[in-house]
């Protein structure tokens, strides 16, 4: 591995001007990802600004009407374990649940692993069902993205030089919206994904009033799935849930990895 410097700032605010003094600059949060990378010889940074120093960027909180605000440096198991969480989104605490394995979700963070931009991740299809939102700095400036216009592809994001995510905002589920998150590998399940699909629905007196659903590691980015709008005002029945299948399986243009051939997918 080649040498590197490292610096630890204090603030995400001080973390940006490090970031925007130097365009070579990567930002390590878990490293569960870029040392990796590192270590392979993919990538060769000569500073590392390194935010486990900074106290208060992983806060976990809920505000009525703001919603659930998960700090970048929150690591996957405290958002798993977190009641917030389990009370107001336990669809992500769902998928946090399967990402790696314990000694992972120990170390990596949600900001870092939406940062990365990898396409084969959990977190990001149920963020994406969610309607979620990142917030971004840059340069004492702050700006909110959704986070399906945030992650533009496989290992693209569109964050600028010199700017850090710094949260991730959810906004309160329609009273009575309950979901599910279900992970498919075709090894251990300690696997990335091969596909991840995320299902929310509002339904009332056996009538669907509003559906979403999300599918991720398929193809470069997770993607909400038009055909939702089909259930609106309807039974959820099972012939109803077919065309709705068929419907996303026809929107989807899978690509091939080492976890599975597009056809297969």
């Amino acid at each position: 591995m080649r040498r590197f410097d490292l610096v630890e700032p204090r603030s995400l605010s001080e973390a940006c001007a490090m970031l925007a003094n130097d365009s070579d600059a990567k930002v390590v949060a878990g490293g569960t990802a870029l040392l990796t990378i590192i270590k392979q010889g993919l990538l060769l940074p000569k500073l590392l600004v390194n935010l486990k120093k900074i106290s208060d960027a992983s806060a976990i909180t809920f505000d009525p009407v703001q919603g659930l605000r998960i700090g970048t440096l929150a690591t996957i198991n405290e958002i798993e374990t977190s009641e917030t969480v389990q009370t107001h989104s336990p669809a992500l605490a769902e998928a946090c649940h399967v990402v790696a394995n314990i000694r992972i979700r120990n170390m990596a963070t949600l900001g870092g692993n939406l940062a990365h931009g990898d396409y084969q991740s959990d977190p990001p299809t149920v963020l994406a069902a969610l309607d979620a939102r990142v917030e971004l700095m840059r340069a004492g400036k702050v700006r909110q993205l959704a986070l399906t216009d945030f992650q533009l592809g496989s290992y693209e994001t569109a964050l600028l030089t010199g700017e850090l995510l710094a949260a991730v905002i959810i906004p309160p589920l329609p009273q009575g919206m309950n979901g599910n998150y279900v992970k498919f590998t075709t090894g251990s399940s300690e696997e990335r994904p091969c596909a991840g699909v995320a299902a929310l629905a509002k339904v009332q007196d056996g009538v669907c009033h509003e559906l979403r659903l999300a599918v991720g590691a398929v193809s470069a980015k997770p993607l909400r799935i038009a055909a939702e709008e089909l259930a609106t005002g309807k039974a959820l029945t099972a012939e109803l849930i077919a065309t709705i299948a068929a419907a996303a399986a026809r929107t989807i243009d899978p690509i091939d990895d080492v976890r599975g051939p597009a056809d297969y997918k």
